[in-house]
């Protein structure tokens, strides 16, 4: 454990160049020995159910781990429980990385109640919350009173968490969007002269930190809450990101994010939704996904009530359904470094294993 320690600091010093570059130590295997049988070559991603929050777990194959946002609080520990769920799937005991995309209550709120549970090394956040009301400021001092258990790293467009094996830039935060290109990007965007700004967004969605996670030729985007109009300060007038394999809609599909300047030059050939039945998931960002080019499919933590029969995906592609009480169910990817990767709604065992872009088209198993 401490020499893996050791050679990430080694590596971080090599890149002191980059912004805001901070490694991760690897974790112990779960101590119940009860992880999940994977191909331990794979990258997994469990997006967790917590009920229209956000709440990403990242497991690299070394064992190393990055989890995005903790959900809300209260609920008798409910998010907790369901991120506890996810990393003994993974077989680990401990979060390497915490990156809190910002500080609304759905994406910060479980922070305290997590830090209880299982240890985490290292806390990252745009810096100060802009947001300034009561009970704003009761999250974010919470928050702040949690990170001194471990460090505190303030994150910067531009900047690198190391994960052994897998790249994760950020490439939004603070406001701020990545000034060059990530490589093989930097096309024009045509989608551009579509997109038109909107009313400026002053809360801390738009502040929220993204990032692109890159294991060979895998790459996963995740912007957390961030709007409109820093979608377009992101994507204009180049494509500063490129394509995406998997993407986790911005905002739990809200109207107000997942622009054409965004999803469409993406290119995403998988969009999940982490929505909640009554909560984002909205027939005009889910349409937008679902027409964007290379889409091969959209895969939702709920059925959106909203969307009813015309924006939503096909039963065995959501993970809870309207017609079942609420169980928590997750959707799993597992990456392969070749590019191809499987996705898997724990709800039914549904699985379509997608190939490299360059291979015959998807298979569909259940388990």
């Amino acid at each position: 454990m401490r020499l893996k320690c050791v050679l990430g600091f080694i590596t971080l010093f090599a890149l002191a160049a980059w912004p805001g570059v901070q490694p991760a130590c690897a974790a112990s295997p779960a101590a119940s020995g009860q992880e999940k049988a994977a191909n331990p070559a794979d990258l997994r991603i469990y997006v967790i159910d917590v009920e229209g929050g956000q709440s990403t777990l990242i497991v690299t194959p070394a064992r190393q781990s990055l989890l995005v946002d903790t959900g809300w609080a209260g609920f008798n520990g409910r998010d907790t429980e369901r991120i506890l769920q996810a990393a003994k799937l993974a077989g680990i005991d401990r979060i390497n990385a915490l990156l809190i995309t910002h500080y609304h209550a759905d994406h910060v709120g479980g922070v305290p109640q997590l830090a209880e549970r299982i240890p985490i090394d290292t806390f990252f956040d745009h810096g100060p919350d802009v947001e300034n009301s009561p009970d704003a400021r009761k999250l974010y001092a919470a928050y702040l009173k949690t990170a001194q258990k471990g460090q505190h790293r303030v994150v910067k467009p531009g900047g690198i968490i190391l994960l052994g094996g897998v790249k994760v830039v950020v490439v939004a935060a603070a406001g701020r969007r990545l000034r060059k290109p990530l490589r093989g990007a930097g096309q024009t965007n045509p989608y551009c002269s579509e997109t038109k700004p909107i009313e400026p967004d002053p809360s801390e969605n738009a502040q929220s930190s993204g990032i692109v996670l890159t294991y060979g030729k895998f790459r996963f985007v995740d912007l957390g809450d961030l709007t409109w109009n820093k979608e377009i300060a992101l994507m204009c007038p180049v494509n500063r990101l490129g394509r995406a394999d998997v993407f986790l809609a911005s905002h739990h599909g809200e109207s107000i994010s997942n622009s054409k300047a965004l999803v469409w030059a993406l290119e995403p050939r998988v969009t999940i939704i982490d929505n909640a039945a009554k909560k984002g998931g909205t027939p005009e960002a889910w349409k937008r996904i679902y027409e964007a080019p290379g889409r091969e499919r959209i895969w939702e933590i709920h059925y959106s009530v909203e969307g009813g029969n015309e924006a939503n995906a096909e039963p065995d592609y959501i993970a809870n359904s309207v017609d079942q009480p609420d169980q928590g169910n997750y959707i799993e990817v597992s990456a392969h470094p070749d590019g191809g990767f499987t996705v898997t709604n724990s709800r039914n065992g549904f699985k379509v294993n997608y190939p490299p872009r360059s291979l015959p088209a998807q298979s569909i198993t259940r388990e």
